[in-house]
C-alpha cells in the first residue's frame, strides 16, 4: 500500500506545471490614501501573473515554480528580477490558462514586465539600470521594464490613472524611488485602482459555508452585463436579512473581465 501510495504522488506530481518552491518573500502592495506621493514614480498596474525570476527559475507569487519553454527564460539574466507576466490589458484569464498550463503553449504572447531588481543596491532608478545595463549585452524578446513616472502632483497622478482607465487598464502603482525592497506588504509602494458602482437585480440567493453557515453566501445579480455572482460586501445583519428576490441593489466592482463581466464586484447598498 505504501509504494502504491507514493507512486500515485509522484505521478500526481509530474501531472501537475506547479512544484513547490522556497517562498520568494516578494515586495507587496499598500493601498494608496491619499498620501503625499509627489516625487514618487507611478506606473499602470498590470493585470496579470506575478513573475519572480530568482535567477535560476521562475516562480509565482505562491512560491510555486512556474514551467516556462526554455526559449522563455534563455537570454534570463543570472540575479533575481520582480515583474509581472503580462499580454495585454483584460487577458488575465488567458495569462493564468498560460502559466498553469502543464504543456507550455502561449509563453510566446508573454513577457515579463520587470518594476524592480531585489538584490541590486541603490535606489529604485538605479536597480532597474543594473537589468537595462544587462539587457544591452543580453537583449531578451521576453523582459521588458515598465516605465516609471515621476510624479509633478496630485493632479497629475489622478490624471495619469485617468488616462490608464480610459484604456481598459487596472490601476496604478506608485513607488517611493528611494526606498529598498522589502520583501513584506510595504507603504512604499502603493496601488490606486478605478472604482464603479452600478445597480442590478437580485434573481437568487445561495447559502454561506464554514463562517456563513446558516446565512447567506452569495446573490446572483442580473443587469445589462449579464448574470454574475456577489459573495463579499454584505455584513451580518446583511447576511442574516439580505436583499429580496425581484430586489434592486448598488455593486461596486474594478472593471471588467474579458467576458464582460464586473470584475471584483462587492455589495454596497439597497438601490430602493
Amino acid at each position: 500500500m505504501q509504494i502504491r501510495l507514493f507512486l500515485l504522488g509522484g505521478l500526481i506530481a509530474l501531472s501537475s506545471p506547479f512544484v513547490q518552491a522556497q517562498n520568494p518573500e516578494l515586495m507587496l502592495l499598500g493601498t494608496y490614501q491619499n498620501q503625499n506621493v509627489e516625487g514618487w514614480l507611478m506606473s499602470e498596474k498590470l493585470d496579470g501573473v506575478r513573475g519572480y525570476w530568482t535567477g535560476d527559475e521562475l516562480i509565482s507569487r505562491q512560491g510555486q515554480r512556474l514551467s516556462p519553454p526554455a526559449y522563455f527564460t534563455a537570454q534570463f539574466p543570472p540575479f533575481a528580477i520582480d515583474g509581472e507576466l503580462w499580454s495585454g490589458r483584460n487577458q488575465f484569464e488567458k495569462i493564468a490558462s498560460i502559466t498553469k498550463s502543464f504543456k507550455g503553449d502561449g509563453w510566446e504572447q508573454l513577457k515579463l514586465q520587470v518594476f524592480d531588481v531585489p538584490d541590486a543596491p541603490g535606489n529604485l532608478p538605479n536597480r532597474l539600470q543594473k537589468l537595462r545595463d544587462y539587457l544591452a549585452d543580453n537583449p531578451s524578446p521576453y523582459i521588458e521594464i515598465i516605465e516609471q513616472i515621476p510624479i509633478k502632483d496630485y493632479s497629475h497622478l489622478q490624471a495619469f490613472l485617468k488616462e490608464v482607465e480610459n484604456k481598459g487598464g487596472e490601476g496604478v502603482v506608485v513607488r517611493n524611488p528611494e526606498a529598498p525592497y522589502e520583501r513584506k506588504r510595504s507603504q512604499q509602494i502603493l496601488k490606486l485602482k478605478p472604482t464603479y458602482d452600478e445597480e442590478c437585480t437580485v434573481i437568487a440567493h445561495h447559502p454561506g459555508r464554514g463562517q456563513f453557515a446558516n446565512v447567506l453566501g452569495s446573490i446572483t445579480c442580473e443587469n445589462q452585463r449579464g448574470t454574475f455572482k456577489i459573495g463579499s460586501g454584505f455584513n451580518l445583519q446583511e447576511r442574516t436579512n439580505p436583499p429580496s428576490i425581484g430586489s434592486r441593489i448598488t455593486y461596486k466592482y474594478r472593471g471588467l473581465t474579458a467576458n464582460g463581466k464586473p470584475r471584483f464586484a462587492t455589495y454596497w447598498r439597497s438601490a430602493q
